[in-house]
């Protein structure tokens, strides 16, 4: 399913027991969801900081900023899950709770991708571009919404799928941070592959969910 009734993305790790009662645990601690979103820019923009810190270091040090790198984004990932989870099942929500859920995540994903365009072997041009085509997607998404077509979660490169490529290059470069891709005679980090997976996967999410809410908004026009 494109769409979530809630406006919600939908997400089997909502259901999981751990974070059922994490997430249970914040709320009666008094953590309120807003905060959580607070914590997710920090997080993002940690994760930021360490791809771009690979370009200035080696050894294990440059191991330990992949690793970095790839726990920033799940922690993110993390705190995106929980905002959600202690204001609808923890009933904590308030009015400017929109805005937190969205405004927090675009910082986030600015600074995980262009912070990427800054690490070692990598291309500024190539993280400002990620950038870019992930807002444009989740802009496509909240347009959907106020069309009355609902939030549209179609991929290849929603924002699930974005942060598991990263999070799956960062791991693996930290495994073996001396590894490039070959393409024809020029070597070709495999940041590099994955910020233009991003970038052409992310205009086909785009174009999929236009066409999406273009064919509601012909279907509404014309019962």
């Amino acid at each position: 399913m494109p769409t979530e009734p809630t406006g919600r993305r939908p997400l089997k790790t909502r259901e999981w027991p751990f974070f059922k009662n994490l997430a249970a645990g914040l709320a009666r601690a008094g953590v309120t969801p807003n905060g959580i979103s607070a914590a997710s820019i920090v997080f993002g923009c940690g994760a930021g900081a360490a791809f771009a810190a690979t370009a200035h270091c080696d050894g294990w040090a440059l191991r330990a900023c992949w690793f970095a790198a790839a726990l920033g984004i799940q922690l993110r990932l993390i705190a995106n899950l929980l905002d959600g989870m202690v204001a609808v099942e923890g009933r904590k929500g308030g009015p400017t709770g929109e805005l937190w859920n969205e405004v927090p995540d675009r910082v986030s994903d600015a600074a995980i991708f262009i912070g990427a365009g800054y690490a070692s072997g990598s291309s500024p041009v190539l993280g400002f571009a990620a950038a870019l085509v992930a807002i444009f997607v989740a802009y496509v998404r909240a347009l959907g919404a106020s069309a009355g077509a609902g939030q549209c979660f179609l991929g290849p490169q929603a924002k699930p799928h974005r942060m598991a490529l990263m999070t799956v290059v960062c791991v693996f470069s930290a495994i073996y941070p001396t590894y490039a891709t070959v393409i024809g005679e020029r070597p070709l980090p495999v940041v590099v592959v994955a910020l233009w997976i991003v970038i052409l996967g992310g205009l086909i999410t785009a174009w999929r969910r236009l066409a999406f809410i273009a064919a509601f908004l012909r279907k509404k026009s014309h019962p």
